[in-house]
């Protein structure tokens, strides 16, 4: 058998595989961020995974950028969010909640009472935004002021909070795709001149503020991870940092001090490919962080077997795979074609496209 679909120990947690379904936005949510009751079917399908890292889950109102995105602040959502996590443990899987706050990569269309999307520093990025009117062109964000970040930190600790009380068993932060944490560490798109800006120092303050508040709510890093991506270009053809070597390396080095039980780094561009400028090194980020390391981006059986044998890394995660495929894993072992999801069913829509793929042999069954 592959050493990718054998058992592996991350932490205290005991995997069935070194798969790890990402995280994939698929905007089936309702117009309060509420899960739909498909859900359950979609998430505990794909239970076969070593670890499903949940969707990116916004932590709070201020904090959507696409509509149809589920969220981890209110009561209703967590109510809803408690039956997924059940399911996958039914099935004898194990999953994280993603923490999302995107930042810039917004629109006042799903912003609260329509205000600007708040980021580092007034930086419109280049696209559009999903948005229940449709496709919208990016607007130029507000600064945030420096007493607000306090707040957002405390938005990212309730959330945490709500992850645990909705079952999940972990939480991944998103500190990747250009939203807002990424948008702190990055220079190109933080300009400030208060403590939260210039230095890499200060770039790092309020990311590393939001590790420690996170870590806080789960004991320590045991149950935590972190996503890093500092080679994309997307969301908003965002400009890489001037030094990623410097700056990811410093990133990690202060990750460290929080004990994070992974890091999950994008390799490449998302959606597009798995090459690099040479100012970005995935070895040191490996080399440097004391966890676990997750790659992702177009990975393959076979690529995934090359990079674990060679060290690169200790689990990969599958995304877009995931979506027409709820028996991956089965289908890596037999070496059995792999269905393709047509971009239509993405995002946006009901069970149709999501939770309704059928396994190599039929409908995928699971326990409830």
């Amino acid at each position: 058998m592959s050493p990718i679909l054998a058992p592996f120990t991350l932490g205290d947690l005991t995997l069935k595989n070194r798969v790890v379904m990402a995280p994939l936005t698929r905007s089936r949510s309702s117009t309060e961020g509420v899960p739909p009751d498909f859900a359950v079917d979609y998430y505990a399908q794909r239970a076969n995974a070593g670890l499903i890292i949940s969707e990116a889950t916004n932590i709070s109102p201020q904090a959507v950028g696409y509509a149809y995105t589920p969220g981890i602040w209110s009561d209703a959502q967590v109510e809803a969010w408690k039956p997924v996590t059940a399911g996958v443990h039914a099935n004898g899987g194990l999953i994280f909640l993603q923490l999302w706050h995107t930042g810039r990569i917004s629109h006042p269309d799903v912003q609260p009472d329509g205000q600007l999307p708040v980021a580092p520093s007034a930086l419109k990025p280049e696209g559009t935004a999903f948005t229940e009117s449709g496709m919208q062109p990016h607007v130029t964000p507000r600064a945030l002021e420096t007493d607000e970040i306090p707040g957002i930190v405390e938005d990212y600790r309730r959330a945490a909070e709500n992850a645990k009380r909705a079952g999940f068993d972990g939480v991944e932060i998103h500190s990747a795709n250009n939203y807002l944490l990424e948008q702190f560490v990055r220079d190109s798109t933080n300009h400030r001149t208060d403590q939260y800006g210039g230095s890499i120092e200060n770039r790092l303050r309020f990311p590393l503020a939001v590790v420690k508040a996170v870590t806080e709510v789960w004991g320590g890093g045991h149950r935590v991870g972190i996503r890093l991506s500092p080679a994309t270009t997307e969301p908003g053809k965002t400009p890489l940092d001037s030094d990623p070597k410097a700056t990811f390396g410093a990133y990690v080095e202060a990750l460290n001090a929080f004990g994070l039980l992974y890091v999950h780094t994008i390799e490449g561009v998302t959606q597009q490919t798995r090459d690099v400028p040479d100012s970005v090194d995935f070895g040191q980020i490996r080399e440097r962080f004391q966890g676990a390391y997750i790659g992702n981006n177009q990975y393959t059986l076979e690529l995934a077997e090359k990079d674990l044998a060679e060290g690169r890394a200790d689990l990969f995660s599958f995304g877009r795979p995931y979506i027409a495929n709820p028996d991956l894993v089965q289908r890596l072992k037999t070496g059995a074609p792999l269905a393709e999801a047509p971009k239509s069913y993405w995002y946006g829509g009901g069970a149709n496209g999501y939770s309704d793929w059928p396994g190599m042999n039929g409908p995928v069954a699971i326990k409830r």
